[in-house]
């Protein structure tokens, strides 16, 4: 429903983020302190239950929001671990099949040039729009079909065809971990979460009263920008192709400039 958010530069999502909290803070303790909290018998007992409530929210709210950013930032990791794990493997079986005879060797070599050209010119930019490649499929399957069919004749080629053959199965397998991973994103109940978590976090601040209204208002301004920096941070991570910090695929344009690039 709000997947477009992840096409908005990062700056205009952390100044959103950031000026939405303040506003709610400030106008919400405006409101409170106006109409809702004079009608409050608030004296010292109730003053130490709601601070013990408020501690109580911001420490299980805080345990909650840190799990998430570790695990939002471990698929970001795991997500450019993969790109690199594939773009190796493209790599290893670039030079192996240097070792195999004309014109299986040209052949190979070609259909794999073409499908690192896909990747980059074609597929990332479809994966930075958070769209599954549907392409690469004809590159790869030619590959397999001549890979399969070759029969090595000496011990030399046997080995390299062993080998071979395990770093193309090895490619494959990153680059179906790859396309699982263009969806990857927290769940809707999981933003539920971060985002109803900040505002009851954030609302258990109006029940105090504080001499100077001024002092109160700085003090909860700043744990709504601590709070929203926190936001942003997951935000900015959940989906590691998109957005202004998303992977780009430049494991694949170095293979394709040191190796492939004639």
């Amino acid at each position: 429903m709000f997947d477009f958010l992840f096409d908005l530069h990062l700056a205009v999502i952390g100044a959103a983020i950031l000026i939405l909290l303040c506003g709610f803070v400030l106008g919400g303790l405006a409101i409170f302190s106006r109409y809702i909290l004079p009608r409050l018998k608030l004296g010292p007992e109730e003053s130490v239950f709601t601070s013990a409530m408020m501690q109580a929210i911001m420490v299980f709210y805080g345990l909650a929001v840190a799990l998430i950013a570790v695990s939002v930032w471990q698929t970001y990791t795991d997500a450019g671990a993969i790109t690199s794990r594939e773009a190796t493997a493209i790599g290893v079986l670039y030079r192996q099949m240097g070792g195999y005879p004309e014109p299986v060797r040209s052949q190979l070599r070609q259909e794999l040039r073409e499908y690192i050209e896909y990747v980059i010119n074609e597929a990332w930019p479809q994966q930075r729009r958070g769209e599954v490649p549907r392409g690469g499929v004809k590159e790869v399957n030619d590959v397999e079909a001549k890979l399969v069919t070759f029969e090595p004749t000496t011990e030399g080629q046997k080995l390299l065809h062993a080998e071979t053959l395990r770093a193309f199965g090895q490619m494959i397998e990153a680059r179906r971990l790859r396309l699982d991973a263009v969806l990857t994103g927290l769940p809707g109940p999981l933003w539920f979460v971060i985002v109803s978590g900040a505002l009851v976090s954030l609302s258990s601040t109006f029940f105090f009263q504080v001499e100077d209204p001024f002092v109160q208002k700085v003090q909860v301004v700043l744990l709504a920008i601590f709070i929203g920096m926190i936001i942003f941070i997951i935000f900015a991570l959940d989906r590691p192709f998109r957005g202004d910090l998303g992977l780009q695929p430049s494991p694949y344009q170095l293979i394709y400039d040191q190796l492939m690039k004639e």
